[in-house]
């Protein structure tokens, strides 16, 4: 396996990891010793290959292109470090994330078989046409995709095409529901497949005790990167801390400090990072960024959510919640403590929604998780 250092990409794929490692096979995860704490419990031997993606410090640039270019650059200087790991020593199959470039250009210079895992949707027939295309209107792509094609012609791959490497390769298993990905039906079975959230089904057995006076939890978290939003913070605490039997548990990531907040009522906890999975398990509703893992662990625990999207596809995820029947959104200047409140209260009394969050966590848990990837990934050995 290779992957980046972004905690949204590492966390997706490591229990089908650590279900390959149970079942026998020998698994290396090359990826940054920054994100080893994570990989060590899967019982893969970190392979060290250190990143130049600015995951520590959050420094992403609001240009989509240099954002693209920053990941190129990454792949660039990965691809060496990987060599020599790998070339005396080949994989019988690599697993690459969608950010990992340099182990698909790897696996292929060493003619062996290689599937993606994506942690978020995939492209879809006509997405050229839809959302590729203007990107490559925007200032500074001919130069990014003349870089791209160059790397590509001396790194040993055999597909020279920028946009060709930059999709799907022959396959692909998506970590994800297939409810989450816009237009499925126009998705290339043949080469994608839907698993579902891929996650230790035990995670949530433990961690976090639901306090025997609440009749309702609640969770606040956006996510492990955009958290520095202290003012939103607050009016989530005005929203939800006086609500007559709820229990709140507000993650605020560790860009933003507690003291910021004021005055926390009695039936607020307040963490910089909390077990998401042991909470959801025991929780009524879930207010999230809609980033791609928090999307799937809500509907695996079948909870209606309040979408509150910060950057890249969070705002088509939030919409696609709101289209399953399950969600609301509402945009973060738009977040005031009415507005949450009211959401909260119209998503938790409202009967339809808590019958599509049953009948949409019946659907993800349908699709296989965990079991039914490795078994995909063991099919590809043989």
């Amino acid at each position: 396996m290779a992957g980046i250092p972004a905690v949204s990409h590492v966390l997706p794929s490591l229990d089908i990891i650590r279900e390959l490692v149970a079942r026998g096979h020998r698994v290396t995860y090359a990826n940054d010793p920054a994100v080893s704490e994570l990989i060590a419990p899967t019982g893969a031997e970190l392979v060290p290959c250190t990143s130049g993606l600015p995951v520590a410090d959050n420094d992403w640039p609001a240009d989509p292109i240099a954002a693209m270019g920053l990941f190129l650059d990454d792949a660039v200087q990965a691809l060496p470090q990987l060599r020599a790991a790998y070339d005396d020593d080949p994989a019988d199959l690599y697993l690459y994330d969608i950010g990992a470039y340099a182990a698909r250009a790897l696996a292929e210079s060493q003619n062996r078989p290689v599937v993606q895992l994506s942690p978020t949707f995939v492209a879809w027939d006509g997405y050229e046409q839809e959302v590729a295309a203007q990107l490559r209107q925007l200032p500074g792509a001919d130069a990014y995709r003349a870089r791209f094609a160059r790397w590509l012609a001396g790194c040993g791959a055999s597909t020279t095409d920028v946009d060709a490497f930059s999709g799907p390769p022959a396959r692909a298993l998506a970590l994800i529901s297939r409810a989450m990905q816009p237009y499925a039906d126009k998705v290339d079975a043949g080469k994608v497949t839907f698993v579902g959230p891929c996650f230790d089904a035990s995670a949530g057995d433990g961690g976090w005790t639901r306090p025997a006076d609440a009749e309702n939890v609640l969770l606040i978290s956006l996510g492990s990167a955009y958290t520095r939003q202290p003012e939103f913070y607050r009016q989530c605490l005005a929203a939800y801390g006086d609500l007559p039997g709820w229990h709140v548990v507000l993650q605020i990531g560790r860009y933003t400090d507690a003291r910021e907040l004021g005055s926390i009522p009695p039936r607020v906890e307040v963490h910089p990072w909390v077990p998401q999975r042991a909470i959801l398990a025991q929780a009524d509703a879930f207010v999230t960024h809609a980033g791609m893992g928090g999307c799937g662990e809500g509907l695996l625990a079948g909870v209606p959510m309040i979408a509150v999207p910060q950057a890249a596809e969070q705002f088509m995820n939030a919409d696609r919640l709101v289209e399953l029947g399950v969600a609301r959104r509402i945009d973060t200047p738009d977040a005031t403590a009415g507005a949450l409140r009211a959401a909260l209260e119209e998503l938790t009394t409202d009967a339809e929604v808590a019958r599509r969050s049953a009948q949409l966590r019946a659907e993800a848990l349908a699709e296989g998780g965990t079991s039914r990837a490795a078994d995909l990934i063991e099919n590809m050995l043989t």
